[in-house]
């Protein structure tokens, strides 16, 4: 143990390394910001997939099941036929109310263009519910209005909608199925995907869009004490059920989540990579710069007594502290995103999702290890270079 410290510490006086940059100010500056510009961009790509994972899986609950078509990549692409239905609501894993009314919300979900605030058109989802839906998902509020009455042509919608659509407001109405739905409330979801939807009766649903009995989705409150697996079982077990598969709330709109982050991501990690080149490059520039400014200086140190390693370490460590520095200063300008709400298309869906950028620790830990790791790829060649430099050459320098 006492040999790895002694490999690690730089004999060189910290006072030292910290006077290089008083005289480098520019060109460490310059190295600062760019390293500090790529983990912010890098930082913010992850925030953004965090934010969309978040806002998805936020709005389930483990007591509850989505039951969906096994082929189905979605809720638009899944179909439960009326059958079905009656079948699911027999399985004795399902939960009652007081009334002894099995806890499900059969769901018919469609998608329909509105204007959108800044221009053009864009896909909305509508999911067809009744009452039973806001009693499965109780983080779903009505901050404006009132809930619709149940078979009639009235809809709610979520808050998120009101700020990036145009006519969705209180009393106005949203034209689609060859019939106007007059909006009678918003509801707040808890910064869930329930925000960017628009909910109206199912029975209303089913007809405008000629569905007759079938949905897209089953929503379904599981007894206390019955897991999902045991749930999942009942359904291998039936063969009427065997198409069908439950999942539990949380991953079901977690896995929706997937493609567009796995697209956020991707796609940030393109920028960042050829961001983070100018990044490292600039640090080379400030170290090699360093190098020469100091060569009598290393000279000097190294005729004192003191080992290459130790100058190795010394020109290491300073270019790590400037990436570190670099790095913390990116992660807290990306931290002021989380007070940003954007909305983007997602893939599994089809329609508008708003979300948020979502910081987390993992994130900040991850931002930070890059900033050092652009910083030891910045640092390692002129830190080499310095080692590697004779005395008497080096003295001769003055």
């Amino acid at each position: 143990m006492e040999f790895l410290i002694r490999l690690i510490r730089p004999a060189v006086p910290f006072k030292y390394m910290m006077s290089g940059f008083r005289r480098r100010r520019l060109t460490t500056f310059i190295t600062v910001a760019g390293i500090a510009l790529v983990v912010f961009v890098f930082t913010a790509v992850l925030m953004m997939s965090n934010g969309v994972e978040e806002t998805l899986s936020s709005g389930g609950s483990e007591r509850n099941a989505v039951i969906a078509r096994r082929s189905s990549q979605g809720e638009i692409s899944s179909i439960i036929d009326g059958n079905t239905i009656h079948v699911i609501k027999t399985l004795p894993q399902i939960a009652t109310d007081s009334k002894g009314t099995p806890l499900i919300s059969a769901e018919p979900v469609v998608v329909i263009n509105l204007d959108k605030v800044g221009g053009g058109l864009s896909n909305v989802t509508v999911r067809g519910v009744d009452q039973t839906a806001f009693e499965l998902r109780p983080h779903v509020k009505m901050v404006e209005g009132r809930t619709f009455d149940p078979g009639s042509r009235e809809v709610v919608v979520g808050v998120a909608l009101t700020k990036s659509f145009y006519g969705v407001s209180i009393g106005e109405k949203i034209k689609f199925a060859n019939d106007y739905w007059t909006i009678v409330g918003i509801m707040d979801g808890k910064g869930s995907a329930f925000e960017s939807e628009v909910w109206g009766d199912a029975t209303q649903l089913q007809a405008a869009f000629n569905r007759a009995n079938t949905v897209s989705t089953m929503t379904v409150r599981m007894k206390d004490g019955v897991r999902i697996e045991d749930f999942k079982k009942a359904f291998d077990e039936d063969k009427r059920l065997n198409q069908f598969e439950p999942k539990s709330e949380i991953k079901f709109y977690k896995e929706q989540s997937e493609a567009l982050a796995i697209f956020i991501n991707v796609l940030g990690i393109v920028i960042t990579i050829i961001f983070s080149f100018g990044a490292v490059i600039g640090a080379v520039i400030t170290m090699y710069t360093a190098v020469a400014n100091r060569t009598t200086e290393i000279g000097t140190l190294r005729a004192l007594g003191f080992r290459r390693r130790s100058v190795l370490w010394s020109f290491m460590l300073e270019a790590i502290l400037i990436s570190g520095v670099g790095g913390m200063l990116g992660v807290l300008l990306a931290s002021f995103l989380e007070f940003f709400s954007i909305s983007t298309m997602n893939f599994n869906s089809f329609s508008e999702l708003a979300f948020s950028f979502a910081l987390s620790p993992g994130i900040v830990i991850g931002s930070l290890i890059f900033a050092v790791f652009m910083g030891i790829l910045g640092g390692f060649f002129p830190s080499i270079r310095a080692a590697r430099l004779k005395i008497v050459d080096s003295l001769r320098n003055e």
